[in-house]
Formats: structure tokens, sequence, C-alpha cells
């Protein structure tokens, strides 16, 4: 596959998605190691239906695939979806997709990569997420990043014969400022 270095990190590179990487997301989106985190399990994805997303790009997101920098291997995607330029609000979306790559700290690195480009690029003022209960890796990551609990539905998804808590959360530019970092590292000015 073909990628394009737009934001560039220490170890990571977020680039455009590719049509040619719908078999790869399909894989994904049906195994459920994956998808129990994203709440999509009850959900059956071909390659038609993941085309289909992949050329009907909405207005109001921003997405990419999360490359390693060490040899172009695509791991995951992230994005903004539902931006709300008006309000200046996006809702951060992430997935990590073979069970190698988890718990490295690419998600981490990927999720302060769209902050800065959100905060600094889009002019995002609030980003927000949703994420379940068990997740507690995913939950750790948010909180490393800056995000903060802000609310919780109970009982909301349905996964695996039971019921669970779908946690909120959120984080603001100035939180984000307050860390004092630059992430992307091919940033000109």
């Amino acid at each position: 596959m073909k990628y394009f270095k737009k934001i560039v990190g220490d170890r990571i590179y977020l680039s455009p998605r590719n049509m040619e990487d719908a078999e790869i997301f399909v894989k994904w989106l049906n195994d459920f190691e994956v998808t129990d985190y994203t709440g999509r399990s009850s959900m059956i994805m071909d390659i038609e239906g993941e085309k289909e997303y992949l050329t009907t790009k909405k207005n109001n997101s921003v997405v990419f695939v999360i490359v390693k920098l060490e040899n172009d291997e695509m791991i995951g995607t992230i994005g903004f979806d539902k931006i709300d330029y008006i309000n200046k609000v996006g809702t951060l979306g992430i997935m990590i997709g073979e069970k190698e790559n988890r718990e490295k700290g690419y998600g981490t690195e990927a999720i302060n990569l769209l902050l800065d480009y959100g905060f600094n690029y889009l002019n995002l003022n609030s980003v927000n997420l949703d994420v379940m209960e068990f997740n507690g890796r995913g939950i750790a990551c948010y909180k490393k990043c800056g995000f903060k609990e802000m609310g919780r539905r109970r009982k909301n998804i349905f996964v695996n014969g039971r019921y669970y808590d779908k946690l909120f959360m959120d984080i603001l530019k100035e939180e984000f400022d307050e860390k004092g970092q630059s992430y992307i590292r091919n940033k000109n000015i």
C-alpha cells in the first residue's frame, strides 16, 4: 500500500485512508477481539460495505490510518467523526487492529498526534469520545492523554450476553495546551 506522511510522530505517522485497505478493515471489523471494544460486534461488515464507507467520506469527518514509521505497516485507524465546526467539537475514534500492536504505546501516540492536529489545525475546542466500562486498557490510555470522564449511560451497550455502561470522556484545548508539548514532528512553524 502507498501511505502519505500527513502527520508524523516519533514512531508512527497518520496517513489518509486508502481504498486498497478495505480488506484489512473488514478483517478487523469482523474480529470480536476488536469489535467487542468498539460496540460493533453485532454488525457484519463485508468488502462492499467498507468500500462504500471509504468512498462516501463525510464532510464532518477527518479519518487517518496509523502507520509505523519503521516499516510503513498500517496498524490501525483514528479520526474525528461528527465534527461540529460551529461549536468546535469533534468525536474521536480509534482502533488498533492486530493484537501484537496493542499495549505498545501506538494508541497513545496516535491520540496525541490527532489531538495536536485537531486543536492546532482544525481549531477544535473540545474532543470527546465514548468507551465501554470494561475497556480498562482504553480508559487508561485516554486518561494518560488527558481525557476526563464527563458522564455515563448505565447498561447502555449489549455485548456477549450482558449490558454494560458506556462512559463519556472529553478533553478541552486548554487542558491539552497545559501539557506544553508538541507531538507533530513535521510542523514547519
